[in-house]
Formats: structure tokens, sequence, C-alpha cells
């Protein structure tokens, strides 16, 4: 995948790379919206799921992880976006998400969803716009 990453990191979509086990305390301990959830959970979610991993290079340690729940069709909805604070700062989190966006491309999907409540500049500078009509969408359980 190519994106503006750091030369020292690689990001793959290669699930079987993803440290589960690293990504759980990730978002259980340190991620506002997934505080809390079991490990079960997770493993669950990525197991449905497309995941992204970004590793360093030189040590394979994983540093950074994205997924992403989709028809391949028509719609998806990207989550569980999360940098290692370690390594933050250096464009890792906007690479990311480009890398996950170019990913998608050959879908030609018609809308690609995320929630946020502090990185909308990163997503902006993607592409990401906040939802012209948000009155049209709703939901259905814990806000």
């Amino acid at each position: 995948m190519t994106t503006d990453l750091p030369a020292e990191y690689e990001i793959s979509a290669d699930s079987a790379r993803i440290d589960a086990a690293l990504v759980h305390q990730w978002l259980s301990q340190d991620a506002y919206w997934a505080r809390d959830r079991s490990r079960e959970k997770q493993d669950r979610a990525i197991a449905g799921s497309l995941n992204f991993g970004v590793y360093e290079r030189a040590s394979g340690r994983q540093v950074g992880y994205a997924r992403v729940v989709t028809d391949k069709a028509d719609f998806a909805w990207l989550c569980d976006v999360y940098i290692s604070p370690q390594v933050r700062g250096k464009g890792i989190g906007t690479a990311l998400v480009t890398a996950v966006r170019d990913h998608l491309a050959p879908y030609d999907l018609r809308r690609i969803l995320l929630a946020t409540a502090d990185a909308h500049e990163i997503y902006a500078k993607i592409g990401f716009a906040p939802l012209e009509e948000p009155e049209r969408w709703m939901a259905l359980g814990r806000q």
C-alpha cells in the first residue's frame, strides 16, 4: 500500500498479522469509544471485519490499527482507528486512513462512514466531511 507513511513503518491488510491481544488492550483501556470492551467481543469484531495494521519494519511490532465493516458493494463503516501513543504525531494515523480509503476504492462504495469525537481534522485531510443531512440518519443501540 502506498501512502505518506514514514519509511520505517508499513501498513498491511493481512488480518493474520493483527496482534489481537494488543489491539484489545489499546481499545479497551485507552479508546473512549471501546473502553471496557471484552476480549471476546473484540475478537468477534476482528473476525467479522477488514483489518489494517501499521507495523515497524525492523521489529514487526504493531503500532496502529483500523477496521472496516463493509458489504464491499455499497457501504462501509470505518472504526476502531488507533495509533499507539508512542508513535503519534508522525502522520501514521493519516497514512493509515488514507491506505484504508485507497484499499476500499475498487469497491466503488456509495458511502464510507465514521464517527469521531476528536479527530475531525485528520479525517478531513483525507476527504471526509460532516454529513449534509444528519437528520436523515437514525441509530439503534447505545449512544
